[in-house]
């Protein structure tokens, strides 16, 4: 099937939307085996880079509610995931850090992500890859997203308002 025919749309978008479904489907099959959802992989992640961020920081870097967040943190800390210390500086706030089993699950993730990438990318050459890497960093930089943080995407399409 050529792509490029005259008159006929190259459906660029949609092949990246195909991709994109296929490729989280099969980061939450990933997931789910060591018994994480990718929200909670990503609260994980997130607090591995940085650690101590209010919960109300952590929202809005996800671009989600704070409600949602409250029960995703609440589930990790009672799987021992995620702890909850009151702040040093605003005795109002807790700052989130991974517990040791939490560093430990993030280390299993970065595993389980270089797996996904690699077999994500196998049909392409390392070039392709190389090439390919460039040019989805500068669309997402084009609309607003973070190339490390995958947020609650809402109707505004990324941006704030």
């Amino acid at each position: 099937m050529d792509l490029a025919t005259p008159g006929r749309p190259k459906r660029t978008a949609f092949l990246l939307s195909q991709l994109g479904a296929v490729a989280s489907s099969r980061f939450a099959d990933r997931t789910r085996e060591i018994g994480l959802t990718p929200g909670d992989a990503g609260v994980i992640r997130l607090l591995g880079r940085a650690p101590g961020l209010s919960q109300r920081s952590l929202a809005d870097r996800l671009g989600a509610v704070p409600s949602r967040v409250v029960s995703l943190i609440d589930s990790l800390q009672e799987r021992g995931l995620v702890e909850r210390v009151r702040s040093s500086t605003d005795r109002r706030n807790y700052e989130l850090h991974l517990t040791n089993a939490g560093k430990r699950v993030l280390g299993e993730l970065r595993g389980i992500a270089e797996q996904h990438e690699a077999e994500l990318l196998a049909p392409l050459t390392t070039e392709q890859i190389a090439q390919l890497d460039v040019l989805l960093a500068q669309l997402a930089s084009g609309h607003g997203l973070d190339r490390d943080l995958h947020r609650d995407v809402g109707r505004d399409g990324g941006r704030s308002a």
